[in-house]
């Protein structure tokens, strides 16, 4: 039986270069939040550090058993008994590639799932500010559907927003709550970030947390902040600006069951073809 009403926080943080430091500001926002009677902990995408070039990153970045942020985010899900949702880590990979990962954790300090961003952000947003992670990191081949306490809760990692398709998926198999955590660019936040939100919670009738990164990084990217949690009907009930914080919110599930009652687009999808006229 999921829980009706439950609390979540969500970290919003300016990731530098080193990973200790990040998993001990993380571990005191987790044990603030949960202090606070969070329940759900999210953090953004790149928690452990944040680099702009392959070497940087390569240099930095650890296995899944070695990297401090998910030890202690670990022990931190255990010590406050709270679930924890890691937006993502860099991490080592297959061959000499890297993964962009996100993990779920129970309160036992466990590892529910893990998720692999599956849509690599390679864009030219002009005045030299490109981006090409399909040449740095390992593409994820499955969506990730789990099953807790607060409802299904389906994973995503930053681009991954702009493909609608994902979305409606993890619906159609059961998720309630979308996580979105994200680095995203300023100029794209500015013009896309709230849209793209409130679009994937409208469309699926779930919730959307999307815990971000925000401000000048050391790295010398500029990310675009705004945490925000949209409710199943498209109504933001919670934003951050660009500065660094503890976003909370209080969850009502039964909004869920309302927009798909009033909404019931799941239901309706219909398989279709594209016919091409020739010219």
């Amino acid at each position: 039986m999921a829980l009706d009403s439950w609390k979540a926080a969500l970290i919003q943080t300016t990731t530098g270069l080193d990973a200790e430091e990040s998993a001990r500001h993380l571990c005191d926002a987790a044990a603030e939040a949960a202090s606070n009677g969070a329940q759900l902990i999210s953090t953004p995408e790149m928690s452990n550090f944040l680099a702009a070039r392959r070497k940087e990153a390569m240099e930095r970045a650890k296995t899944e058993a070695d990297d401090p942020v998910l030890k202690s985010l670990a022990a931190a899900a255990k010590a406050h008994s709270c679930w924890v949702h890691i937006g993502s880590l860099c991490l080592r990979g297959p061959g000499d590639m890297l993964v962009n990962r996100g993990f779920l954790i129970d309160p036992s300090g466990g590892i529910v799932v893990r998720y692999d961003k599956i849509h690599m952000f390679d864009v030219d947003l002009g005045k030299g500010e490109t981006y090409q992670e399909s040449a740095l990191y390992q593409p994820g081949r499955e969506a990730v559907l789990a099953k807790t306490p607060f409802g299904g809760i389906g994973l995503s990692i930053c681009y991954d927003i702009r493909f609608p398709a994902l979305y409606r998926n993890l619906a159609e198999a059961g998720a309630d709550i979308l996580l979105v955590p994200a680095a995203f660019t300023q100029p794209t936040g500015e013009a896309h970030w709230e849209t793209l939100l409130k679009a994937r919670a409208i469309e699926t009738g779930a919730y959307v947390l999307a815990a971000g990164q925000c401000g000048a990084h050391e790295s010398g990217r500029k990310t675009h902040g705004h945490s925000m949690v949209i409710d199943p009907w498209g109504k933001p009930l919670a934003t951050l600006d660009r500065t660094p914080g503890l976003l909370y919110c209080d969850i009502d599930m039964t909004k869920v069951d309302k927009a798909r009652g009033r909404i019931p687009a799941l239901k309706h999808s219909r398989a279709f073809t594209v016919s091409r006229v020739a010219q």
